[in-house]
């Protein structure tokens, strides 16, 4: 369930009037009911250096002044929006903030740029003083939050993303006669998506066994490079990219998987990587490392191997495809985990809600439900 389409809903229930403002390329805005929707570009996004600060921080200071015209009484702002300090202008404004953190502060594996931290320390007092509350996709951001805050933050709800039960409930099982072993990747082709190492994966996947085969789904500025490499290392009949897969084409490609792999590097600031969740509700298991907050939400359907270790990828990969009690613990583990990201009640919507009402409670009394009541 889109986060777009549970913001309108919780507006909706809470009778809200809402200005939102999105960082599309093409610049529009429409007016439909209570909603002001708004493509608003982020100059210099793709600059390197300092253009790309004066780009954020110039961003920030339009929507601080956004906020203002608009008379909001709270701003729930994702992360990749602007610099999380230039947030700390709208409680001056009477604007109460809550960020809505869907990837990592830092990259976990790696140490900061010098830039990267310095921008981070300044966040700081937001996280710490100036936000109402954290809305958080993953235990490893709520623990990166603490650490920049030293503890000293306000509350931090996490939620998980909600899907609909009948998207994956009708799907068929794997083939138990594994021949081939289909894995499946599906996201972005991309190098920081791991995609070149999920070509090496299958490299030495292939020296382990000659029974795997690999199935990419997805569309990305590295899509005919990895074909070619592909082609060149004679995994063609092994390695294949389908491209992009609308819905039906996606079903497709679970049922015929026997299970899903997550390569992402240690280098990509990654969100919580829903295809980990994708996977289990497919009840297909999954290989993946830390470098993907998710696991630790899924972990007993995983096989975790060492983040940027294509070695072990392989070798788990042979080892889950031969170890048939194995392959039956994470498929059941899958099987257990699954109605947790059924549950609305885990979702966005139902922790923005509960968060936007105890704001309306504490500043305004009873009248939580009054029209006047404004986001963006």
């Amino acid at each position: 369930m889109t986060y777009s389409g549970q913001f309108f809903e919780v507006c909706r229930e809470l009778n809200a009037d809402a200005y939102v403002i999105s960082s599309h390329q093409d610049s529009q805005k429409i007016q439909d009911g209570t909603f002001t929707l708004e493509h608003r570009p982020i100059p210099f996004r793709n600059a390197s250096g300092l253009l790309y600060h004066v780009g954020q921080i110039w961003y920030g200071l339009r929507l601080a002044m956004t906020a203002m015209r608009f008379r909001a009484d709270v701003a729930v702002v994702a992360d990749g929006t602007t610099h999380w300090f230039m947030l700390s202008l709208l409680p001056r404004l009477g604007v109460q903030v809550i960020p809505s953190l869907h990837c990592v502060l830092w990259r976990k594996f790696l140490p900061m740029r010098r830039v990267e931290k310095m921008a981070l320390n300044w966040g700081r007092r937001l996280f710490s003083r100036d936000c109402r509350a954290i809305l958080a996709i993953s235990d490893d951001i709520a623990e990166q939050v603490a650490l920049l805050t030293h503890q000293q933050h306000p509350t931090i709800s996490i939620f998980t993303p909600v899907y609909r039960r009948e998207q994956f409930a009708l799907l068929a099982p794997p083939d138990n006669g594994r021949s081939p072993f289909r894995v499946l990747f599906a996201g972005r082709i991309e190098p920081e998506k791991g995609v070149f190492d999920l070509l090496e994966i299958a490299k030495q996947a292939r020296a382990l066994s000659q029974n795997i085969v690999f199935d990419l789904c997805g569309d990305g500025s590295a899509l005919e490079a990895l074909q070619q490499a592909a082609a060149a290392a004679g995994l063609a009949d092994s390695f294949i990219c389908h491209g992009h897969c609308d819905q039906a084409a996606m079903r497709q490609r679970y049922e015929a998987a026997h299970a899903v792999i997550v390569p992402t590097r240690t280098d990509f600031v990654e969100g919580f990587n829903k295809v980990v969740v994708e996977g289990v509700l497919a009840g297909r298991p999954v290989v993946t490392s830390a470098a993907c907050p998710a696991l630790s939400a899924v972990r007993e359907a995983v096989v975790e191997v060492p983040p940027d270790d294509t070695a072990a990828y392989a070798g788990a990969l042979v080892t889950l495809m031969g170890d048939r009690a194995l392959y039956q613990q994470k498929q059941q583990a899958c099987l257990k985990l699954q109605d947790r990201f059924y549950d609305p009640k885990r979702g966005w919507a139902a922790r923005l809600k509960t968060l936007l009402l105890t704001c309306k409670s504490q500043n305004y009394g009873a009248s939580a439900l009054q029209p006047e009541y404004r986001e963006t």
